[in-house]
């Protein structure tokens, strides 16, 4: 549900998007499974069932598949959030990923984002905790470095008025 033109939505905390984090942690683990498994399959399609404790991938297959499953997990943000700008757990806490203008981010601005947040949360959450700072005329309150450097925000929506038949 997007806003509308009209209507300006506060800014997101910080306690709400750890808990949406931890709901989307979840899918995330599942994802995880998911690419274990296919990684497994891999294994045994070209070294059979025999060998699968005895051989060790080298250094290179290891980064591949390290980058491998970081790009399966940023692409379940990108899909979630080109689609309708929310994640489960964003859906679960009314958060929405938007450009400031109100419209879905960009696929720029998701891709940048993912691999921004990702070096946000790898380097002691640094970039999450700027969020806690006070505001200035250059920096909005509640953003992130993250939300900063890919141009987006995101922001608590509404509560829906339930109608009664």
């Amino acid at each position: 549900m997007p806003p509308s033109a009209t209507q300006t939505c506060p800014s997101a905390n910080l306690l709400r998007r750890v808990a949406a984090f931890i709901y989307d942690a979840f899918l995330l683990f599942a994802i995880t499974l998911a690419y274990g498994l296919l990684l497994l399959i891999i294994k045994i399609l070209f070294n059979g069932t025999q060998q699968i404790e005895e051989i060790q991938p080298g250094p290179l297959l290891q980064w591949l598949s390290f980058a491998g499953w970081l790009i399966a997990l940023m692409g379940y943000y990108y899909i979630c959030w080109r689609k309708q700008g929310q994640t489960l757990g964003m859906k679960s806490w009314r958060l929405q990923l938007q450009q400031v203008d109100g419209t879905l981010a960009t696929p720029e601005q998701c891709i940048k984002r993912s691999l921004l947040a990702t070096l946000s949360l790898a380097v002691a959450g640094i970039g999450y905790l700027w969020c806690l700072l006070p505001s200035t005329q250059l920096r909005p309150s509640r953003a992130c470095l993250h939300d900063i450097y890919s141009g987006t925000e995101v922001v608590v929506l509404p509560k829906e008025n339930k109608k009664t038949p």
